[in-house]
């Protein structure tokens, strides 16, 4: 009874600082509250991730979020109820400080989690490597209303609702390019660099896979915001 008790009391304990912070009667810093919008240039915590999975439904919450990045990028009009592949509070990102080969489509927690990846992930592991930025990032598309590896039947692909991206190669600010299909197994700084990006980015992104996973993926990393934690 003792034991049952005690939680109980730590249950309400926790609960009552729970309202307290989201009602505003307790000062937490941002970073630390559930229910600040997140800031990308923030170390990313435990909360992160809760963070992230409020912005499906909330655009203005998102743009809250995108606002501390340097993406560029445009709301799209959600599509018709009767779309094969419907997209809902979706964003075409057209670069920011790093460019890319083209802008793409992305649902929110994709485009903040990019943005994170950016900042938290990428940056790091070109200075680490290579002592300079990435300027430039190529990728091979984001939306896509087909199912998993084109097949005939089966579930939809993370593509299918935009909350996937490809990404094929990175720009170094030398005018030096790195390749997924070309250096993934170099022995050297750009082998290197690119397993510190597919670490950083298994932070960021629910699903990372690379050529490690299977020949599908030789030539670029798929990372996408689905339901499932995965690192290949």
């Amino acid at each position: 009874m003792r034991g049952s008790t005690l939680f109980l009391v730590l249950l309400l304990i926790g609960a009552s600082l729970a309202v307290g912070v989201w009602r505003g009667w307790l000062p937490v810093a941002d970073r630390w509250n559930p229910w600040a919008p997140l800031d990308v240039r923030e170390q990313p915590n435990l909360l992160t991730s809760f963070k992230l999975w409020r912005l499906q439904d909330d655009p203005a919450l998102c743009d809250q979020a995108l606002q501390t990045s340097s993406l560029r990028y445009a709301h799209q009009a959600d599509s018709g109820a009767d779309a094969k592949c419907p997209l809902s509070n979706t964003l075409r990102i057209q670069g920011g400080d790093v460019a890319l080969s083209s802008s793409f489509l992305s649902s929110c927690p994709l485009a903040v989690a990019y943005a994170l990846f950016d900042i938290h992930g990428l940056q790091p592991a070109a200075q680490a490597v290579f002592g300079q930025k990435v300027t430039r990032i190529d990728h091979l598309g984001s939306f896509a209303c087909r199912n998993v590896y084109n097949r005939s039947e089966g579930r939809l692909s993370q593509h299918a609702s935009a909350n996937a991206l490809d990404i094929a190669g990175f720009g170094l600010a030398d005018g030096r390019r790195i390749s997924v299909l070309k250096d993934w197994k170099d022995d050297g700084d750009n082998g290197k660099f690119l397993r510190l990006v597919r670490d950083g980015a298994c932070q960021q992104f629910n699903t990372v896979l690379g050529p490690d996973y299977n020949a599908a993926h030789r030539n670029h990393f798929h990372v996408d915001m689905g339901r499932w934690r995965v690192c290949r």
